[in-house]
């Protein structure tokens, strides 16, 4: 079945009856997965067939009157990646802590995927992974910053410390699909970054769009569903999950004698 992620920030004033709304459809239309909505916008990612994702985003498109098409990363999945639809009202869409910072009206420059090999082989350019530790850990670009989060509220902290260095630095960006890269974006251009970029679309973007020749990523892909990760062709990849602490495990992890299937693993094992 096909597996879409998709956001939009946008002024979002009726979240409560869209999301009761949307809800109603998703379920009508057999999709699964969840979407969050918040007065900034709508995020999430759906499972189910193809026309039945394109059914809920034409009725999106025209019920909030968008001006252009949803972006959306599309992959696929031999079975559901998710057990229920859940649509559900959040004070963010992505959560930084901070609703008062809103990307749809001022964010960093969109990097197109293609011109994103240029950016970060660009040495006066800082490289920054806006995800946490633990997808870090599966994969990243070479010679990006790790800010070691275990959620994206934390950011903040990194953030703060980082303008305190120096404010003077080109950042680039980026996050699996897109949203939180944007969102740090528009944070530090908050806190007195001028030159601010971010991979548009995300890590999932730049694997369906880069030849696998030009292809700088290394590693795979966390993604937050039953798949764990992806490879290089957006195929499942060959993390499992820790049923006790949720971390992705590694072929070396599960040869531990710390893994104990949904016990523990050597991520929590103490």
């Amino acid at each position: 079945m096909k597996v879409v992620s998709f956001y939009r920030f946008l002024d979002l004033p009726q979240a409560g009856q869209f999301r009761d709304d949307l809800q109603a459809l998703c379920d009508e239309q057999g999709l699964l997965g969840t979407i969050l909505v918040a007065g900034e916008g709508f995020n999430g990612t759906l499972a189910g067939e193809e026309l039945a994702v394109a059914t809920v985003f034409s009725w999106i498109e025209r019920q909030l009157g968008l001006d252009s098409a949803i972006d959306a990363r599309w992959t696929e999945a031999a079975e559901a990646p998710f057990l229920r639809m859940r649509v559900r009202c959040k004070p963010e869409i992505v959560t930084l802590g901070r609703p008062d910072i809103l990307p749809h009206e001022k964010t960093g420059i969109h990097v197109k995927p293609e011109n994103w090999n240029a950016l970060i082989n660009d040495p006066n350019v800082l490289v920054v992974d806006t995800r946490n530790h633990y997808e870090v850990e599966v994969g990243t670009f070479p010679g990006a910053v790790d800010p070691q989060t275990d959620n994206f509220r934390q950011f903040n902290q990194f953030a703060a410390e980082l303008a305190e260095q120096d404010r003077n630095k080109p950042l680039a960006m980026f996050c699996t699909g897109g949203i939180r890269c944007e969102k740090a974006t528009a944070l530090m251009l908050e806190l007195g970054f001028d030159e601010v970029y971010h991979l548009q679309g995300g890590i999932l973007n730049y694997l369906q769009n880069v030849p696998e020749d030009e292809n700088q990523w290394q590693g795979e892909c966390f993604v937050f569903d039953k798949r764990v990760a992806v490879d290089r062709d957006l195929a499942e990849g060959g993390y499992v999950q820790c049923h006790a602490c949720r971390r992705p495990l590694s072929t070396t992890d599960l040869e531990s004698p710390h893994y104990i299937e949904g016990v523990s693993c050597p991520h929590c094992v103490g």
